[in-house]
C-alpha cells in the first residue's frame, strides 16, 4: 500500500487502540469519536483527534470504516515446509521495508535513509533465513521508535523464507537529510 495524504473526517465505529505521535504513548480512542485521517501509510493510519496526532494500526482499520490490509502471501510464520525450505529474497525484503513509514512523514523508511544495514543469514538446521536490520530515526528522542521498529520487523517476517527478524535501533551515524534519496528530498520540498 502506498502513502496517501488525505483529510477525511470519519466517526469511529468502535473503541480503538492508538499511539500518540510523537510520544508513542498508548491511548484508546472511543466509539463515536470524530477523527481526521491525514495519511494512510503502509496500511496504517495517521489521524488527528482533539488536536493530537495518533497512529492507528492497519489491523484496526474497521474502526475507521476501512478494510484492513491483506497479509502478504508467503508469511514467514507460515506452516508450509516449502515456505521455510527456501532462503529469503533480499529484494522482497527491501520491497516490504518500503511499506514502513514514520507516521509524521509521508516517505518510507528506505527512501528516508533510515535503514543502515540489512543482513540475511541461513537459519541453520531450522531452514529459512534470519534477517537483521540496523536502522535509525530522524530524531533520537522520537517516542515512535519502538512502533516503527516493530512495523519493520513484522513486514520482514511477512516475507517468504524469513524465520526470524531482528531490528536494532542505532544512533551512529546521526541521521541527516542528505541520507534521503533524491526522490524523497523532492517530495518533502528539500530540493
Amino acid at each position: 500500500m502506498s502513502a496517501t495524504q488525505t483529510r477525511e473526517m470519519v466517526t469511529l465505529t468502535r473503541d480503538c487502540p492508538a499511539r500518540l505521535v510523537p510520544s508513542g504513548d498508548p491511548i484508546t480512542l472511543k466509539s463515536g469519536q470524530e477523527v481526521i485521517i491525514t495519511q494512510e501509510l503502509g496500511g496504517n493510519y495517521t489521524v488527528i483527534v482533539l488536536g493530537n496526532m495518533a497512529l492507528i494500526d492497519g489491523s484496526n482499520a474497521d474502526a475507521l470504516g476501512k478494510v484492513a490490509p491483506e497479509k502478504p502471501a508467503g508469511n514467514g510464520q507460515a506452516t508450509a515446509e516449502t515456505d521455510m525450505a527456501q532462503e529469503a529474497d533480499e529484494n522482497l525484503i527491501w520491497d516490504q521495508l518500503r511499506t514502513c513509514f514514520d507516521p509524521e512523514i509521508p516517505v518510507n523508511v528506505v527512501d528516508l535513509g533510515l535503514i543502515y544495514d540489512l543482513k540475511i543469514t541461513p537459519a541453520g538446521e531450522s531452514q529459512g533465513s534470519n534477517v537483521s536490520v540496523q536502522m535509525t530515526l530522524t530524531a533520537p528522542g522520537c517516542g515512535m521508535g519502538d512502533t516503527i521498529a516493530n512495523d519493520v520487523r513484522q513486514k520482514i517476517l511477512s516475507v517468504s523464507g524469513v524465520r526470524e527478524a531482528l531490528v536494532e535501533l542505532v544512533w551512529e551515524p546521526t541521521w541527516n537529510q542528505t541520507m534521503m534519496t533524491e526522490a524523497a528530498r523532492l517530495q518533502l520540498g528539500f530540493m
